[in-house]
């Protein structure tokens, strides 16, 4: 018996559907309560001031405010606005 499949026959026709990772709101943006800053796989980013995490590991927002990064862009923090104005 001949081990080789027919001719046309594909092994490699799978692929998988993108993930949409990464940063979704840069330093310097306005975020709103609920809103989506970062989506990761474990902690790639860490969780900062007024920011929660999800179930997945995504970071995102509790207030309206600036999105600032520290410790060398690796934690994610999100200012009140009040606080940045006065800042400013």
């Amino acid at each position: 018996m001949a081990h080789k499949k027919g001719q046309g026959s594909s092994r490699n026709g799978r692929d998988s559907n993108p993930q949409m990772l990464g940063i979704k709101l840069f330093g310097g943006q306005i975020a709103q309560p609920g809103s989506i800053l970062c989506r990761q796989r474990g902690t790639r980013w860490q969780p900062g001031r007024n920011v929660g995490v999800g179930r997945d590991w995504t970071i995102y927002s509790l207030i309206e405010g600036k999105v600032t990064f520290d410790r060398g862009g690796r934690r994610i923090n999100v200012l009140p606005l009040a606080t940045t104005a006065a800042q400013g």
